[in-house]
C-alpha cells in the first residue's frame, strides 16, 4: 500500500479507551486503506479489487465478511445480539481523468475517486475494527460496502435484495463535503437530498430539406420545443416548494445547415426534493412530452429511468450523529446542513429501516474549495480518524439507546 504520513487524530482522548487505542495503533492505516483504494480506483459493478482488499483486511482481523454474489460489495457483521445497527460506505468511482498530482493518484486511464468513495470505505472499515476491539459490545455492528452507487438506480438496491437490511434497526452513513471544514459534521433532520431520476428522449422524423419543412416533421424545432416547453410546464404541475427542476445535459441532431433530421437525442436530469412529488413526476412526464410533440408529428420514444427517492434522514438517528460530533470534538462539531439537489441511493436502505446520513467536512480550511466530481477532488485526511469516531460513537448509541 502506498505509504502514509502520521495523521493527525483531532479527536484524541475524547472517547472511550479501546478507541483511543485502537486509532493511536490504526489511525495511519485507515490513511494508507484510503490511498491505497484511491490509487486503483474502479468502476461501478466492477469493484472487485476493491471488495478483495476490504475482505482481507476484515479476514486478518479475524472476521467473517461475505461478498455478494455478484463479485462486488460485501457485508460483515461483528459481535453477537439481537439488536442490530448498520454501518453503510460505497466502493465505486468516477469515470474522470484525476488532475491532483497526488503521489497516490489514481492510476487507472480515466477513472478517479472523485466522490470520496476511498474516504466512505476507510471510514467504516476503521470504524467496523475498532468496534471489534471494544470489550463487550452490546449487539451487533453490521458493516455494509456496496458496490454502485453512482450507477443508476444504485447498488443499495443489490444489498438489499440480498438482505443486507435484515435484522438491521438503524442504519447511519457518512459522505464527505469539501465545503466543510474538517472537524465539523454536518446534520440535518429530514430531507439531506433529492431525489434523481434519468431522461432520455429519442425523436424521429422522415426528414428533408430546409426549404420545405411543412412537407416534413421538423426535428430540430421539436427538440427546442422540448428544451424549453417541458421544465416550464412541468413547474407548472407541481408543488414549486418542492424543489423540482429538469435541466438538459446532453443534445443531439443532425449535421448540414441544410437538411432536417432524421434522428435526435435528449438526455438531462429530473430532480425533486420531496418524495411524495417524485413518485408522481413519470406520469406527469410522459403526459407533458405527448402533449408537446402531438403538433409537431415527431415520433418518440421516452425512457424515464426511475433513479433514486431523497435521503430523508429520521430524527433519532441524525441527532445519533450529531451527538457524536459533539463528543469527540465539542458543541461547534456539530452543525446544521442544507437539503442538496444531489441524488444519493442511501435513500433506498431508509426505505427500510430508519437512519441517517452526515456530512463529513473535508477542507483543510485554507485554499481552494474542491468540489467532488471534479478532477481535482482532494480531501484532508484528519477527517478518516474523525469520521472513525463518529460512526463508532453512534453505532454505541443506537446499541444502547431504548427502544421505542
Amino acid at each position: 500500500m502506498p505509504a502514509a504520513p502520521a495523521v493527525v487524530d483531532l479527536g484524541a482522548g475524547s472517547g472511550p479507551a479501546w478507541l483511543d487505542g485502537w486509532l493511536a495503533a490504526h489511525a495511519d492505516d485507515v490513511v494508507r486503506w484510503r490511498r491505497a483504494l484511491h490509487s486503483v480506483p474502479e468502476l461501478g459493478r466492477a469493484e472487485h479489487r476493491t471488495t478483495a482488499l476490504v475482505s482481507q483486511l476484515l479476514l486478518a482481523a479475524g472476521l467473517e465478511p461475505r461478498t455478494l454474489p455478484g463479485g462486488t460489495g460485501l457485508v460483515c457483521d461483528i459481535g453477537y445480539g439481537d439488536r442490530c445497527v448498520a454501518l453503510r460506505a460505497d466502493l465505486d468511482a468516477l469515470p474522470l481523468q484525476e488532475d491532483t498530482g497526488l503521489p497516490f493518484a489514481s492510476t487507472v486511464d480515466g477513472v478517479m475517486h472523485a466522490c470520496g468513495h476511498d474516504a466512505h470505505t476507510a471510514v467504516v472499515l476503521g470504524a467496523g475494527l475498532a468496534l471489534a476491539s471494544a470489550p463487550n459490545l452490546p449487539g451487533r455492528v453490521r458493516l455494509v460496502f456496496q458496490p454502485a452507487e453512482e450507477v443508476q438506480p444504485g447498488g443499495a438496491l443489490d444489498m438489499v435484495a440480498d438482505g443486507a437490511m435484515g435484522g438491521v434497526q438503524r442504519i447511519f452513513a457518512l459522505h464527505c463535503d469539501p465545503r466543510l471544514e474538517v472537524g465539523k459534521l454536518g446534520t440535518r433532520v429530514g430531507p439531506i437530498t433529492s431525489a434523481c431520476d434519468l431522461l432520455e428522449i429519442r425523436l424521429t422524423s422522415p426528414g428533408g430539406h430546409t426549404a420545405r419543412p411543412h412537407l416534413t416533421a421538423d426535428l430540430v424545432e421539436a427538440l427546442g420545443l422540448l428544451i424549453t416547453q417541458l421544465p416550464l410546464l412541468l413547474g407548472r404541475q407541481v408543488d414549486p416548494r418542492s424543489g423540482t427542476v429538469l435541466v438538459w445535459g446532453a443534445v443531439q441532431a443532425g449535421e448540414a445547415a441544410n437538411a432536417i433530421p432524421q434522428h435526435g437525442l435528449l438526455r438531462g436530469t429530473l430532480r425533486t426534493a420531496d418524495h411524495a412529488t417524485w413518485n408522481e413526476l413519470e406520469e406527469k412526464v410522459r403526459s407533458l412530452v405527448a402533449a408537446v410533440l402531438a403538433p409537431t408529428g415527431v415520433g418518440y420514444v421516452l425512457d424515464h429511468v426511475r433513479g433514486v427517492p431523497p435521503v430523508v434522514n429520521e430524527a433519532s438517528s441524525s441527532t445519533m450523529l450529531s451527538d457524536a460530533a459533539t463528543a469527540v470534538l465539542g458543541p461547534d462539531a456539530s452543525v446544521g446542513t442544507e437539503q442538496s439537489s444531489g441524488g444519493e441511493d442511501f435513500a433506498w436502505y431508509l426505505e427500510h429501516v430508519p437512519g441517517a446520513m452526515a456530512r463529513l467536512g473535508v477542507w483543510p480550511g485554507h485554499g481552494p474549495m474542491r468540489d467532488i466530481h471534479q478532477p481535482t477532488f482532494d480531501l484532508d485526511e484528519r477527517a478518516l480518524p474523525f469520521g472513525v469516531r463518529i460512526l463508532a460513537n453512534a453505532a454505541l448509541s443506537a446499541l444502547t439507546t431504548p427502544q421505542p
